[in-house]
């Protein structure tokens, strides 16, 4: 009991500290003492049980191993979004978006750019650090509240693109290993479902905006912002190139080279915008500030990893999920809450899958449970209430990135990537459930 209490003690302090503005390098190893502590977790290594399990291990672990598997994709991508932004090519593309589709849909341009990026292959994070430059530029062109900028992004990225069939990110690859599926599994509904979440996600985006222009709110000027006021810019057509290569080579490598063909990509990227050279204000500030991007953006989302490597190692964690893998009833209902559950309290949709599935598939499997549908609702239900205030993304994108506060700029992204994406989890359940496309 002490155990369970602590954990859930320690996430809603995790998510009340991170809202507050605490830094994560503080707040997570507080939460995760906490957490150890009321788990009967030692402390430091000499203190360590029989299995070698400990707080400072177990935390640093998760870090490290975090920063190591990322670290590369974190500074090119933060690279490539600054390079784009020094040369004047987001603030080209974003002139030319304006012009031809109109002020009023700005925000919306950024929502597809992430979108198309995203189901090209192009991590989530990456894509945050690329399309970021350019929303500043579409929502200062349009004077729209940058403190919707996260929400514009994410919703882009982590809704109807990351879990959908086809899609080439991890949270739509991992059920395929243990359910014997393939990436369009389901797609009939998957399709349904994620023009469900365009829709009712990009109508709740325009009445937010809409009612914050109504208050009075605009686009606020920072002085690291790239000037408005330039006139030697690239090429609309020449400003897109990167992207074009971003995407491109993210397309083609992807199934042979996995999470390595993003860094070919970045590169290739990198050296594509290096083509505008002519058009640099300063390159060497532009690396060097996003060079310290990186090593932000990373060292937060790594802090939020460590403290959810403490708390998977608690017996309350062992016993939470154990309750949730065995929740009766309607085997895709059941399956959908275990892991949107276990995402929420890891901070991750990937993590609440890998935990969930190696319980979930036999189980349901034996019982009968298409594994069609169960891909389908469990790619979906990751991706629901792993966006709580603590997820590495949301810290990385709204903080890191973006420079905005949890306070002004979270309600908007829990609206658009927990609330919506649940919606579309409900309809994929009763459609699925009705056989529709099996």
């Amino acid at each position: 009991m002490l155990s369970m209490l602590g954990l859930i003690g320690g996430l809603i302090l995790l998510i009340v500290l991170t809202i507050r503005g605490m830094s994560l390098f503080i707040a997570t190893p507080l939460c995760a003492l906490v957490v150890a502590l009321t788990g009967g977790l030692p402390l430091l290594p000499p203190l360590a049980d029989e299995a070698g399990t400990d707080l400072a291990t177990r935390y640093m672990a998760g870090f490290s191993k975090f920063v190591a598997d990322w670290f590369l994709m974190f500074l090119l991508g933060a690279l490539f979004g600054k390079l784009m932004e020094d040369s004047g090519a987001a603030d080209s593309v974003s002139r030319a978006v304006t012009r031809r589709i109109g002020v009023k849909h700005a925000a919306f341009a950024v929502v597809g750019a992430c979108a198309v990026l995203t189901y090209g292959g192009v991590s989530l994070f990456v894509v945050a650090f690329s399309v970021y430059p350019l929303a500043v530029a579409l929502f200062r062109e349009a004077d729209l509240p940058r403190r919707f900028i996260p929400a514009a992004l994410a919703f882009g990225s982590v809704t109807f693109t990351m879990t959908s069939a086809g899609s080439p990110e991890i949270q739509n690859w991992i059920p395929i290993k243990y359910l014997g599926t393939t990436h369009l599994a389901a797609w009939e509904v998957s399709l349904i479902v994620a023009l469900l979440m365009m829709a009712l996600g990009g109508w709740w985006l325009a009445w937010m905006l809409k009612r914050a222009k109504a208050r009075g709110e605009h686009f606020e000027a920072r002085a690291g912002d790239p000037s408005s006021e330039r006139i030697d810019l690239p090429h609309p057509l020449l400003a897109l190139a990167p992207l074009v290569v971003v995407l491109g080579v993210s397309f083609a490598l992807h199934e042979a080279y996995g999470t390595s063909a993003l860094i070919v990509a970045l590169l290739g990227g990198c050296f594509a915008t290096g083509a505008m050279s002519k058009r640099f204000r300063d390159a060497g500030k532009a690396l060097g500030d996003g060079s310290i991007g990186a090593l932000i953006a990373i060292g937060n989302t790594a802090a939020v990893v460590g403290f959810g490597a403490v708390a998977k190692a608690t017996p309350a964690f062992a016993t939470m999920v154990d309750a949730v893998t065995h929740i009766p009833g309607n085997g895709l209902l059941a399956a959908s809450i275990a892991v949107a559950v276990i995402a929420g309290m890891t901070g991750s949709a990937s993590g609440g899958q890998a935990i969930a599935l190696p319980l979930l598939a036999p189980h349901f499997l034996a019982q009968g449970v298409n594994p069609e549908a169960l891909h389908r609702v469990v790619a979906i239900g990751s991706g629901s209430l792993d966006s709580l205030p603590h997820n590495g993304y949301v810290v990385t994108t709204i903080r890191a990135i973006c420079g905005e506060t949890h306070k002004d700029a979270y309600a908007a992204v829990a609206a658009l990537t927990v609330i919506v994406p649940l919606v579309g989890l409900i309809v994929a359940i009763v459609l699925l459930s009705m056989g529709l496309g099996l």
